[in-house]
C-alpha cells in the first residue's frame, strides 16, 4: 500500500500527485516548498515515495533503478490514491520523468488530465547528447514543465532546440537552478517566490484542461 503525504483540502477541484527526484525524499525542502505553494493556489497535493527511497528510512540504502522500472510503482500509487475529480500526475526531476513515461496510457484511459514536471531532467548534467526526450516528441498528454534557465539538466539555451510535442508547454524561471531556485543577488527573488509563481502557473494551466 502506498504511503501518501497529503496537503490541501480533500474537496479541491484539482489533485496533483507528485513523486520525488532521484536523491531526495518526498518531504525534502524542495518538495515541501512546491506542495505548500500548490495548496496555497487551491489544489490538493499527494506526495509518495518509490520503494528504494522509502527503504532508506529504515536504513536500506540503494541507488534508484532505471526510470522505466519505476512506472509500475507510479501506476500503483495512482490506483491506491483512488478516484479524484481532476488528477494531474508528475513530480520533481526523476519523478516527473517517470510520470511522463506513463502519462499517455493513463491519459487515453481517462485516468489523468495532465502532466506536471518540476525541473525535467532532459539530460544528465554534463552530457547534453544523452537526451531523455524521445517519448516527449509524440506526447499526447497536456504537459507543463517548469524549468530554471540555468538548470544543468536542460538550460534555456538547450531546450528550445529539442523536438517536443505541441502538448508540452515550458515555463521558464529566470536564473533558476534544478529546484527553480534563483540567486537572489541576480534576480531579487527567492525559491519561495518562484514556487508561488510556478503554482499560479499550474493553477492557470490546469483550469484549461
Amino acid at each position: 500500500m502506498t504511503d501518501f503525504l497529503f496537503d490541501g483540502p480533500e474537496n479541491a477541484g484539482v489533485t496533483v500527485l507528485l513523486a520525488h527526484g532521484a536523491g531526495a525524499p518526498m518531504d525534502s525542502p524542495s518538495m515541501t516548498l512546491f506542495a505548500t505553494a500548490l495548496t496555497e493556489a487551491g489544489m490538493r497535493v499527494a506526495r509518495f515515495e518509490f520503494g528504494y527511497m522509502a527503504a532508506r528510512r529504515s536504513g536500506t540504502r540503494r541507488p534508484p533503478p532505471p526510470a522505466d522500472r519505476l512506472i509500475p510503482e507510479y501506476a500503483e500509487a495512482i490506483s491506491n490514491l483512488g478516484a479524484v475529480e481532476k488528477l494531474i500526475v508528475g513530480g520533481k526531476s526523476m519523478g516527473g520523468r517517470v510520470a511522463s513515461m506513463a502519462a499517455d496510457e493513463l491519459f487515453a484511459a481517462g485516468t489523468i488530465k495532465g502532466l506536471l514536471c518540476l525541473g525535467y531532467p532532459f539530460h544528465p548534467p554534463g552530457k547534453p547528447d544523452a537526451l531523455r526526450t524521445a517519448h516527449l516528441e509524440h506526447l499526447e498528454t497536456p504537459c507543463l514543465i517548469c524549468q530554471g534557465t540555468r538548470d544543468p539538466f536542460g538550460t534555456k539555451d538547450e531546450v528550445p532546440g529539442y523536438k517536443l510535442s505541441l502538448k508540452v508547454e515550458v515555463r521558464w524561471f529566470e536564473d533558476g537552478d534544478h529546484d527553480l531556485k534563483p540567486r537572489k543577488k541576480v534576480t531579487g527573488a527567492t525559491a519561495t517566490d518562484y514556487a508561488r509563481v510556478a503554482a499560479e502557473a499550474v493553477a492557470e494551466w490546469s483550469a484549461k484542461l
